[in-house]
């Protein structure tokens, strides 16, 4: 139980920057723009710069992007390049279990590319589809007219609590299932294995990619797993993104596009015969 409350702790306290700065944002943009529609238009950068942005180690820029999606200062497009680009904990594992410099830099570059692509692709999609919503103080008791910093903290408090307990809840359930039955349960079902890794990717939690980072370096799954799970990996992310949007069939949309993503991706990589 001391290692579930300290893997606990330690995953929130990660992320609890990351949640602070973009309620900043959408606090600044809230009170002091105007033309707050303009924000919400410029879709030129959004996926190339979140896509680069979510290669950065842990969930933190997925949980950021959560949130500034959820009041509409960046695109669907955008977030999903994030999601897809998101890392986690995969750098850290592959680089202290003895990959090459050329294997890192070829998953990263991956990551980035797909999310680049699906970004402008979803964005072009649901270009006239998304609603503008800025205003997060209507349902949240957040002081916000004593200032941005002091709403801001309030919001960023209460969200952290809500990821204290859903992370504690997944830790636990992680912990006595066993991470050696989510394994055994991919490497067992080969024929479906991009679809399955996938969906282990989904799951909120930095377990995901540890496990499937593992059993690629241990050279039991294949490199179109690997990818397929990697790419729906958006850790916390994801369960931000049902509690700060209200949106639910946004929200379905967002988490099918991303399965069906990775899990494609992922096939496409195995039937081409690519190895990284």
């Amino acid at each position: 139980m001391g290692n579930i409350v300290g893997d606990t702790l330690i995953d929130l306290v990660k992320i609890i920057p990351f949640l602070f700065l973009a309620f900043i944002i959408m606090e600044y943009l809230e009170h002091k723009v105007k033309k707050k529609s303009e924000v919400l238009k410029n879709r030129k950068f959004g996926p190339l710069v979140g896509s680069i942005l979510g290669v950065i180690p842990q969930c933190g820029f997925s949980v950021m992007g959560t949130n500034l999606f959820s009041s509409r200062v960046i695109t669907m497009g955008t977030l999903i390049a994030i999601y897809l680009s998101t890392s986690d904990e995969m750098l850290p594992i592959l680089i202290t279990g003895g990959a090459s410099f050329k294997i890192i830099v070829l998953i990263l570059l991956i990551k980035v590319i797909i999310g680049i692509i699906a970004g402008y692709l979803i964005d072009l999609i649901y270009k006239n589809k998304t609603k503008e919503n800025f205003d997060i103080c209507h349902d949240d008791d957040c002081h916000c007219e004593e200032g941005i910093i002091k709403s801001s903290l309030i919001h960023t408090l209460k969200i952290s609590i809500f990821i204290l307990i859903t992370t504690f809840i997944l830790n636990t359930l992680i912990y006595y299932l066993g991470s050696n039955k989510i394994s055994s349960i991919i490497k067992t079902n080969s024929l479906f294995g991009p679809f399955l890794a996938s969906l282990v990717g989904l799951i909120p939690n930095c377990c995901a990619s540890v496990i499937l980072t593992e059993l690629y370096l241990n050279g039991v799954i294949t490199s179109g797993m690997l990818i397929g799970g990697l790419l729906t990996g958006a850790g916390i992310g994801l369960l931000v993104l049902f509690r700060v949007n209200k949106n639910i069939k946004e929200n379905i949309i967002i988490l099918t596009s991303l399965y069906l993503i990775g899990s494609l991706v992922g096939l496409l990589i195995d039937l081409i015969g690519i190895s990284i």
